[in-house]
């Protein structure tokens, strides 16, 4: 399993995103405090509060194509 931070901002950006990850065969999850939703489910995203970074959970360890392609809107953190 691999879990990376994300911005979904804009609703380009949520359609753009469910584009992306609907290619892939591997379960995914969006996670925002306890909620969680299916991350290929336009209608689960919007219903979590977007003004925040969310947390994408990838249950898959081959997902470094997918990783590449979500780069745009991974969320950067200070380490």
């Amino acid at each position: 399993m691999k879990s990376v931070n994300l911005r979904l901002s804009l609703v380009e950006n949520v359609n753009q995103f469910v584009n992306i990850v609907s290619r892939y065969p591997f379960e995914m999850d969006l996670r925002a405090g306890r909620h969680v939703v299916d991350a290929k489910s336009i209608l689960g995203i919007f219903s979590l509060d977007l003004s925040r970074p969310i947390t994408l959970e990838i249950y898959s360890d081959d997902c470094g194509q997918l990783m590449e392609e979500i780069k745009p809107f991974i969320e950067e953190t200070d380490a």
